[in-house]
């Protein structure tokens, strides 16, 4: 009997999937609020009853207890967020708020599968992150100074980088962390804070020179501390911020151009970037040392086929690193492929919901950090499943929400916390916008009325 409930749960976890997708792109083209607002609703609706056949089948599979105590926990989470963003926030994206429930639930699926105390853990950065998150909406609408700590961002962020490349250990070939907690996640905020505000006041060739030899500095340190993932994330975001801003595509050209440079003087320069460049290239060749990794990433991607094993009928457990940089390929397995090839469609509206506010904000400061964080996040799903698939050789970045990691939780949880911030700041404007549309009207109609009245 078990086994006939894990078979269905696999089409109808697959099926929620595949509908709360839809929704996902649909819900946005809806103009009429009632009906917007109906779809919503039916998206939590599909989050609750993926939930819980998921953790059903985990509970048959293991009759561990604690699996049950955890997804009443993470329940209480979700409503919680749900309720307090509502109250709070009257103006927020919804939709938003939903994605980021929604890849919160395939990673603690995912997670509580390989290991409840690991799920639980990440529950709880997850709680205090967003408890923190509350904050920062309203800190984004006050707080006006922001603009003005330009090289403040600049000097935290190559403080904190230098001190994990004097201080921190070795760990998977990089230095990432001190004590536990990893800086550059952080920092991928105070960076792009760093370029919004330099360049939402000056464009001119200095000042990209300028911009330019900071950004030179982050990305440096990055490479000497051999964090690949980072230092392309923090690449990707300079270089579209810098072409935005500046709308000349010789800034872009330039840049693509001395990327790819750098990236051949690091192939000759450094052993690891050789090694996951010829792991890329044949990983069998190299199995038994660096290749391991990505083989057993594809092996778990070719077995799981389109509709998945089921969970708890993998071994997911064989994939080195996979509650991190290869959970993934844990979701092609278990879920399959289709499952995946939704959860990359959810993450592409995540970002093309960012771009969108960021094309509708009026304040270029607001309008590059949306562009920036947007960007950040799109190269980090990237890095991840292509990293995964061996569509690009592997940098060792987790997948935003998803993953397990305290420091990338608590970064993409602030990040949108953010970007709801500007979206409610966009409200903002466009309430503004109308009323001054409206008052203009009013104006002409009250010349045209006094017009008429003195022709009479």
């Amino acid at each position: 009997m078990i086994n006939v409930i894990v078979e269905l749960s696999k089409y109808t976890i697959l099926t929620l999937m595949i509908v709360y997708t839809f929704h996902c792109f649909y819900t946005v083209r809806q103009a009429d609020n009632e009906e917007r607002n109906e779809l919503l609703r039916q998206q939590l609706i599909l989050i609750f009853f993926m939930d819980f056949t998921a953790f059903l089948v985990i509970y048959l599979k293991t009759f561990d207890f604690k699996v049950v105590q955890f997804y009443v926990e993470m329940l209480l989470f979700f409503a919680a967020i749900q309720i307090l963003y509502r109250i709070l926030y009257p103006k927020a994206s919804l939709l938003l708020l939903n994605n980021m429930c929604m890849l919160l639930s395939v990673g603690f699926i995912i997670l509580c599968r390989l290991d409840v105390p690991t799920a639980t853990r990440q529950l709880l950065i997850a709680a205090g992150a967003s408890a923190i998150a509350l904050v920062v909406p309203v800190m984004i609408r006050k707080m006006r100074f922001l603009r003005k700590l330009t090289w403040v961002y600049a000097g935290i962020g190559i403080l904190l980088l230098a001190a994990v490349f004097l201080l921190a250990q070795t760990s998977y070939g990089a230095k990432l962390s001190i004590l536990g907690v990893q800086p550059s996640e952080a920092i991928k905020i105070t960076f792009v804070f760093f370029l919004a505000a330099f360049l939402s006041r000056d464009t001119s060739f200095r000042a990209v020179v300028q911009v330019s030899v900071v950004a030179a500095i982050h990305v440096g340190i990055l490479v000497l501390s051999r964090d690949l993932g980072s230092a392309v994330i923090f690449f990707a975001a300079y270089l579209v911020m810098v072409y935005v801003a500046t709308r000349n595509p010789g800034y872009l050209l330039l840049g693509m151009t001395g990327g790819c440079a750098a990236s051949v003087v690091a192939y000759h320069l450094f052993g690891h970037v050789r090694q996951r460049v010829s792991a890329w290239k044949d990983p069998m060749a190299v199995y038994q040392n660096e290749g391991y990794q990505i083989v057993q990433s594809l092996f778990a991607i070719g077995t799981g086929g389109w509709f998945g094993m089921g969970l708890c009928q993998g071994s997911p457990e064989s994939i080195p690193v996979v509650k991190n940089d290869f959970i993934f390929s844990a979701i092609c397995e278990e879920l399959g492929g289709i499952f995946a090839i939704c959860l990359i469609l959810v993450c592409m509206s995540f970002f093309l919901m960012i771009v969108n506010i960021a094309l509708r904000i009026i304040n270029p400061f607001y309008k590059l950090i949306a562009l920036g964080l947007g960007t950040e996040y799109a190269f980090q799903v990237f890095l991840t499943i292509g990293g995964a698939s061996k569509f690009i050789p592997m940098t060792g970045v987790t997948l935003p929400l998803v993953s397990y990691g305290g420091s990338s939780v608590l970064s993409t949880i602030l990040m949108l916390a953010i970007i709801q911030g500007l979206y409610i700041l966009r409200e903002d404007e466009d309430e503004e916008f109308e009323k001054r549309r409206k008052e203009a009207v009013q104006r002409i109609r009250a010349r045209e009325e006094a017009g008429r009245t003195r022709q009479i």
